[in-house]
């Protein structure tokens, strides 16, 4: 079988799936997940094999309308994504349908003349009435190659998504070791678990007004790692929410992302979590460019 290697950008709104479905394809988690938008920050690859295919699948930050320094660079982490990927897959919550946000993702599309699959998410969620007419909408506006209807979530779709991914990517050398899953660094997958974590057991903006970095990960003697990790707030008062009465709250955050760490890098996690207020680190450079945004 002749080798094929190429990547595949996930774009679209916030909350469309596209973290969800990377994992999904990649058979394991490299990107966090919450039910809130614009979790994902920065570019994720994960590397899928199938056959003779390695797909290289780049999980973009939702692309919305920014206002902040950091919302920009995500938007252009997407943007770029979309622009050096041999095939785009426009992922669309068919649940919200041909929102406006949806609409502006399309112009850009069309006027960057990017090979384009259309692919609708969360059809379990919707009356299988409304899937062919929305389908038809979005084509009217951004003819795609091909149409996938999709459950990113249960997987429906997804295979059938995979194979045909496989069959697109164009013909070349594998990039990566075939037993590869990401070129993600642990320290940074540290930090996102943290995150994860910190979304998931916080309300409100708390969450858009926190960053987490690694400060140290060492391995130790006995097989087992070392990881120092801070937390960054933007206020006062988001630093006591995220501590807790008696450091109950981030005592959860660390004993949550240290068991979801173990399982991932596969063992032993002593994790330590230390909580800093640093206001506005979301303009500064050197918070920035530690999440992969230049």
């Amino acid at each position: 079988m002749t080798a094929r290697c190429g990547y595949a950008a996930i774009v679209g709104a916030p909350n469309a799936g596209k973290s969800t479905l990377l994992n999904h394809l990649a058979g394991a988690k490299l990107s966090i997940v919450t039910p809130k938008a614009q979790t994902t920050r920065f570019r994720v690859l994960g590397i899928a094999m199938e056959g003779q295919s390695q797909i290289l699948l780049v999980d973009t930050p939702g692309i919305f309308t920014p206002r902040r320094r950091l919302d920009r660079l995500m938007v252009d982490a997407a943007w770029s994504g979309a622009a050096d990927a041999d095939l785009v897959l426009l992922l669309v919550d068919a649940r919200a349908g041909l929102t406006e946000g949806v609409r502006g993702i399309i112009d850009g599309l069309r006027r960057a003349g990017r090979r384009c699959w259309l692919v609708l998410n969360k059809i379990d969620l919707v009356a299988a009435t409304r899937l062919l007419p929305l389908t038809a909408a979005l084509n009217t506006l951004l003819p795609a190659e091909q149409s996938f209807m999709i459950s990113a979530m249960s997987g429906d779709g997804v295979t059938e998504l995979r194979a045909a991914l496989a069959a697109a990517m164009p013909e070349g050398p594998h990039l990566y070791p075939d037993d590869d899953l990401t070129d993600l660094p642990d320290r940074l997958l540290a930090a996102e678990i943290v995150r994860e974590q910190v979304f998931l057991q916080t309300t409100e903006e708390i969450p858009y007004a926190t960053t987490v970095e690694t400060e140290s990960f060492r391995p130790l003697p006995d097989g087992s790692v070392r990881i120092e990790v801070v937390i960054y707030v933007a206020r006062r008062g988001h630093k006591a929410i995220l501590i807790g009465e008696g450091g109950q709250r981030v005592r959860a955050i660390g004993t949550r992302a240290r068991a979801e760490l173990g399982q991932i890098l596969e063992k032993k996690v002593h994790l330590f979590l230390h909580v800093k207020e640093r206001p506005g680190w979301d303009e500064e450079t050197a918070r920035l460019r530690a999440l992969g945004l230049e």
